[in-house]
């Protein structure tokens, strides 16, 4: 039978594993801040080069729109892999391959 009850409380994460969580968080999205600033950076001060033509007709803007797009796909999936387990289980780990 099944049932839609989760295994453990997500409440009860512990201090660790949150801190953790959001130093990934925040790491991943300072990657992110610089790839769109300097995306904006460009347009804001060199437009022209935004006109540039770079790969099957498409000009540098378009290219790196979609290239940022697929940034916060890769970096929202890297998240999730990096979370993926609590975080005295990391460290269990860590301690047992030395």
């Amino acid at each position: 039978m099944m049932h839609n009850q989760p295994d453990r409380d997500p409440t009860s994460d512990d201090v660790e594993t949150a801190g953790r969580n959001a130093r990934y968080g925040l790491y991943l999205f300072a990657i992110y801040l610089a790839l769109f600033g300097g995306f904006v950076l460009v347009n804001a001060f060199a437009p022209p080069k935004m006109e540039m033509i770079v790969v099957a007709g498409l000009n540098l803007a378009i290219v790196s729109g979609f290239g940022l797009i697929l940034a916060a796909f890769v970096l929202s999936f890297l998240y999730g892999w990096l979370v993926r387990n609590p975080a005295e289980t990391t460290n269990r780990r860590r301690e047992e391959s030395r």
